[in-house]
């Protein structure tokens, strides 16, 4: 499962990081909530990498709560946080504006997040049983 979930973090922060110059069409849909669908993707692909008998039901659930509750944490402008805002991995860690439409795009991320490392986690399962034993997931 690590080795797994490293590649496909390889893959997804690349994009993620993308997602927020890109500047083609659907630019500020892509740029405000497509990257943070792979934000959640990326967290749970980072959990999963270091702590890879987590299971990824509660890893997904987890993520979500935690970076539900970083939208909410918007509202707050301390000036140690807004320091940390000010920058543009500051902003693409913590954030820099609360949008109720978030939410939504972080839910789905969860999902998709989720999906994906169940896929990893059976494909790592079917690689380390090559009898084809069923193994749990």
């Amino acid at each position: 499962m690590r080795r797994s979930s490293l590649l496909a973090l390889l893959l997804v922060t690349p994009i993620g990081f993308a997602s927020k110059f890109y500047a083609g069409p659907g630019a500020s849909w892509v740029g405000a909530y497509a990257g943070g669908a792979l934000y959640e993707i990326f967290w749970i692909l980072v959990i999963l990498t270091v702590w890879p008998r987590l299971p990824v039901p509660r890893v997904a659930i987890g993520v979500f709560t935690v970076t539900c509750g970083l939208e909410v944490l918007q509202l707050w402008r301390p000036p140690m946080l807004e320091a940390l805002r000010s920058t543009f991995l500051g902003r693409a860690l913590v954030g820099s504006t609360f949008s109720w439409w978030d939410f939504p795009h972080y839910a789905a991320g969860a999902a998709a997040g989720f999906a994906l490392a169940r896929a990893l986690a059976g494909r790592a399962a079917a690689a380390a049983d090559p009898a084809g034993r069923s193994a749990s997931v």
